[in-house]
């Protein structure tokens, strides 16, 4: 048989970190699968970023990215420019990641053109089309019109088999970042754990009044534990940093541009907390035995929640001053998070989808609740 065609579609850091591992194990085997990366640079530098971390050169790059760009800006350049591609390079299959508009619009022009989709990271849900926006929509979207649902838990398994998605289309790999995680650790060799606290926060829902008071809550935990140092990874939208007025004459609160994803691994790795609102680092974090408090209301991942390596605290400022000051002082249950297995992947993601894709047989991932979680060193 000729190699078949894998189309993979990348606009943002998120999806290039969990696409890398793939395309690196597709690209293994040149006489099985002709790999074609397409990046939209839904995210430009980002993007660009994570793509040479993993030596990864992009065959198509569309350039999308525009200042202050909106989500149907991006959406309507995005259906445009990946129809082209999908002429110019009629895949076997389109193969996207989660929840971002670079993924639901190359599923939509795929189906449009009657090729099969398959998503990785499908299944997630919180069952609130504004809690994550606009992820919650995109995701169901490119499930609805996917042919392989490439699942990281079976509670996402669950919830396809609920929506009515046949049992044959869905397939438990584990989450991809757990492989890019390992391969990047691999590198970095031991990291000694230091007195700091990681925070990241972007999430639309919480621009605003929301943010403000994570902002506020950070500042009472700096002035409560002036031995740590909070480091603010401050996402370059104008709404983000508006709200970071608040740190003024904070010695021990330190704000940093986005970072490569080597050095917020980095980060995550010498962390004694985390607390974030995003998707990625809940899932990261147990691949290092780091307790987080997620700052959202509702999350699409709670399978770190159940295995008692996250806390969902929303963005109340009382209850994350709260959770936080409980880990570091040492009294949280939290704390015990290292000795949990990661509920989310074992290493071996990349290489189930390649069998699938492959149409060979694969063990499905299966998570445990216990043991050693930590699969990349502290």
């Amino acid at each position: 048989m000729p190699p078949r065609r894998i189309l993979i579609a990348v606009g943002t850091r998120p999806e290039a970190v969990k696409l890398a591992p793939v395309i690196r194990r597709l690209r293994k085997e040149p006489g099985r699968f002709e790999t074609i990366v397409c990046a939209t640079a839904q995210h430009r530098d980002m993007l660009d970023q994570v793509l040479a971390l993993f030596e990864i050169a992009p065959d198509v790059d569309l350039d999308l990215m525009r200042a202050d760009q909106a989500p149907n800006e991006v959406a309507s350049r995005a259906f445009a420019a990946l129809d082209r591609v999908l002429a110019d390079y009629p895949p076997d299959w389109l193969l996207v990641q989660g929840d971002t508009t670079t993924a639901m619009c190359a599923a939509v022009a795929a189906f449009h053109r009657r090729v099969r989709v398959g998503h990785v990271e499908a299944g997630l849900r919180t069952r609130d089309l504004h809690q994550p926006f606009p992820e919650e929509m995109n995701r169901r979207v490119v499930d609805l019109v996917a042919h392989a649902h490439f699942v990281p838990t079976e509670r996402a398994a669950q919830a396809l088999r609920a929506e009515g998605v046949p049992e044959d289309r869905i397939h438990r790999t584990g989450n991809t970042v757990v492989d890019a995680l390992l391969q990047i650790a691999e590198g970095q060799g031991e990291l000694t754990p230091e007195d700091l606290v990681l925070v990241t926060a972007h999430r639309r829902e919480s621009f605003g009044a929301p943010l403000a008071a994570v902002v506020s809550a950070v500042g009472r935990l700096a002035r409560e534990f002036p031995k740590f140092r909070f480091i603010h990874v401050v996402h370059p939208n104008p709404n983000v940093r508006a709200a970071l007025s608040g740190y003024r004459d904070l010695p021990n609160v330190e704000l940093v541009e986005p970072l490569d994803y080597r050095s917020l691994v980095s980060l995550m790795r010498r962390s004694r907390l985390i607390l974030t609102d995003s998707g990625g680092i809940q899932e990261e974090a147990p691949t290092f035995g780091k307790p987080v408090l997620v700052l959202r209301r509702k999350t699409e991942r709670p399978e770190g929640i159940e295995a008692g390596l996250a806390r969902l605290v929303g963005t109340d400022e009382d209850r994350i001053v709260e959770e936080a000051g409980r880990v570091l002082r040492g009294t949280s249950d939290l704390a015990r998070a290292a000795r949990v297995a990661n509920p989310y992947g074992d290493g071996r993601a990349s290489e189930r989808i390649a069998a699938i894709l492959a149409e060979l047989p694969y063990e499905p991932f299966e998570a445990v609740s216990s043991g050693t979680a930590v699969v990349a060193p502290g």
